[in-house]
């Protein structure tokens, strides 16, 4: 009898532990279950959320199907920030020449070095079919505006990439209607444009590929716009 009043103790405490140690899985379970993955739409604004949040960054766009006998803006490298402001070079195709013009943005009006003049000019991008290069990170018209307005946003594959290869980057596709790529590029002519986006798992947006038709009665192209130093702060003045 002693032995078996001993043995019930223990008996109890062995299935008291195993149950809580199954309650505590399944719990775990639960919980698990209880964490969705975010929605393409969820990434993309968080992507927004960071290009508007952040004092500045490293661009390049660039192309390398610009159609035949095209007047227009073939790259652009430099910083941007949400002064907003730029400083860097376009490369415009313009009488059949490629053109390489440092600019300065900044205050409503963008500066360049036009080749075969002294000092600095006042101009208007248009003239060239180029944008405003500062207008490209303001929240409404800029590439933060294309990211709000996508449509149709369809999650891809993830694989790895940034400068060292240490990031993990998933592809996002959708369509963006051709009164909105207006505001970023003044002229695109296309109803609508494919678009992809690179986005880290930090939400960072990496880079973006805009396809469509961006001059009047020409062919569709595809432009590749590369982000790169989130948090780049540079005090961008007129010359």
């Amino acid at each position: 009898m002693s032995a078996h009043r001993h043995g019930r103790p223990r008996l109890v405490a062995t299935l008291l532990l195993a149950a809580l140690v199954t309650v505590g899985c399944s719990g775990g379970d639960a919980a698990g279950e209880q964490q969705e993955e975010p929605t393409p739409e969820e990434v993309v604004a968080q992507a927004k959320q960071l290009l508007d949040d952040t004092s500045g960054l490293r661009l390049a766009l660039t192309t390398d199907d610009l159609p035949d006998g095209v007047q227009g803006l073939e790259a652009a490298t430099g910083v941007a920030t949400h002064a907003p402001a730029f400083d860097g070079t376009i490369s415009i195709i313009f009488a059949g020449s490629k053109v390489d013009v440092p600019v300065i943005a900044v205050d409503g009006k963008v500066f360049a070095q036009i080749p075969l003049t002294v000092g600095w000019s006042d101009v208007d991008p248009a003239e060239y079919g180029a944008p405003d290069p500062a207008a490209l990170m303001k929240p409404d018209e800029g590439f933060s505006g294309l990211l709000d307005a996508t449509t149709d946003l369809v999650e891809g594959e993830s694989v790895r990439g940034g400068v060292d290869n240490d990031e993990i980057l998933t592809e996002y596709t959708g369509t963006v209607s051709g009164s909105v790529m207006k505001t970023v590029i003044p002229s695109s002519s296309g109803e609508t444009f494919d678009v992809a986006y690179s986005i880290t798992d930090e939400g960072e947006l990496r880079e973006a590929r805009l396809t469509g038709v961006f001059y009047p009665d020409s062919a569709s192209m595809t432009y590749t716009v590369d982000f790169a130093d989130y948090g780049t702060e540079q005090d961008i003045v007129a010359p």
